[in-house]
């Protein structure tokens, strides 16, 4: 019985690192769906005004960088944690 514990003990050490994986996961998730959303309603947009499409493309890389900026924060916390 002796031999197990140190076993389960490297066990649970290893499972402190999902207070930091999960929330960086859901940021992760949240911003590909931000980037898909911006990127299917901008190809929509140009798709009934292509003459706008220069405006458009500024609008959504905007867009993108905003989305992508919420998993870079999250990343960055689950570094620091």
């Amino acid at each position: 019985m002796l031999e197990v514990l140190p076993m389960l003990a490297a066990d649970v050490s290893g499972v402190g690192n999902v207070a930091a994986t999960l929330p960086l996961a859901f940021a992760g998730a949240g911003a590909g769906i931000g980037v898909g959303l911006v990127g299917a309603k901008a190809a929509e947009a140009v798709g009934r005004n292509p003459g706008a499409f220069g405006n458009i493309l500024v609008v959504a890389i905007i867009g993108m960088a905003l989305a992508e900026a919420i998993a870079i924060y999250a990343l960055i916390i689950a570094f620091t944690k």
